[in-house]
């Protein structure tokens, strides 16, 4: 065998005379679909690859295969070892274990509905088969930071306007005194220019989430119009910047939820 050379947190393992790829790497679930009565078909977010999907055979229904199906529930964290051939075609994991293990990201309630509705924008943004690891590294510590968190009512707008960096479209930061911020051109501005030119308490709000972090969230104190006046906000940003983009069908779970 010929091993490629390691990088950060993965390494290949290419065999001789084969077109496949052997790889050793993280990743983090974003979707499971049945398929018949015994297989899924997963995605998952990898570190070494960006988005790859695979078969996993008889996994629903074998008692004493390698791969349980409480491994791929949404956003679950994995070391995977995978045979990549690179056509574009469905692949095949060859070991699989879960390496965050999540105290109650899956049990509590309230965070169940968050992992669906990030999950569902998780796959609705992310479209690229290349690695990303900055990205992969943000997804990583703030599953782990909203499993360890008692107060997640806002997570969610802090995690979506943060993942507009990796994607490419994060809002200008500005500590101007622009009343405007213009969607269409992710800047803040004093007058404005389009129909997508928004002023008042989201744009206050906006700036002062630019800057902060997630252990500073709690600090943020919304009501239920302003959370989902933003949250309106927000998912029509991600819909004039990705091509394609729907808002998620858990939407209305979570306004039941923190509304």
């Amino acid at each position: 065998m010929i091993l490629k050379p390691l990088k950060s947190g993965f390494f290949y393992t290419l065999p001789p005379n084969s077109f496949s790829m052997l790889v050793h790497t993280k990743a983090i679930v974003i979707s499971a679909l049945k398929y018949g009565e015994a297989d899924l078909i997963v995605k998952l977010y990898t570190l070494s690859d960006g988005l790859r999907t695979y078969m996993l055979k008889g996994v629903l229904k074998s008692r004493r295969g390698k791969f349980k199906a409480s491994m791929f529930q949404s956003l679950t964290q994995l070391d995977i070892v995978a045979n990549h051939k690179n056509t574009g075609k469905l692949e095949y994991l060859k070991e699989a274990k879960v390496n965050a293990n999540y105290q109650s990201l899956h049990t509590h309630p309230v965070k169940q509905a968050l992992v669906m509705f990030l999950a569902e924008v998780l796959k609705n943004s992310i479209r690229e088969e290349e690695n990303n690891e900055a990205l992969f590294h943000f997804l990583e510590y703030s599953l782990q930071y909203l499993d360890a968190a008692e107060k997640v009512a806002n997570f969610h707008l802090l995690f979506l306007l943060q993942l507009t960096r990796y994607l490419g479209f994060q809002p200008q930061n500005s500590t101007s005194e622009a009343e405007y911020f213009n969607m269409l051109d992710g800047v803040f501005q004093e007058i404005p220019t389009n129909d997508y030119c928004i002023e008042g308490n989201t744009v206050d709000l906006l700036k002062n989430l630019l800057g902060t972090e997630f252990d500073a969230l709690s600090s943020i104190k919304l009501n239920q119009a302003s959370r989902t006046d933003f949250l309106k906000m927000l998912l029509l940003y991600f819909e004039l910047h990705i091509e394609g983009f729907r808002k998620p069908k858990s939407l209305g779970v979570l306004n039941e939820i923190f509304g």
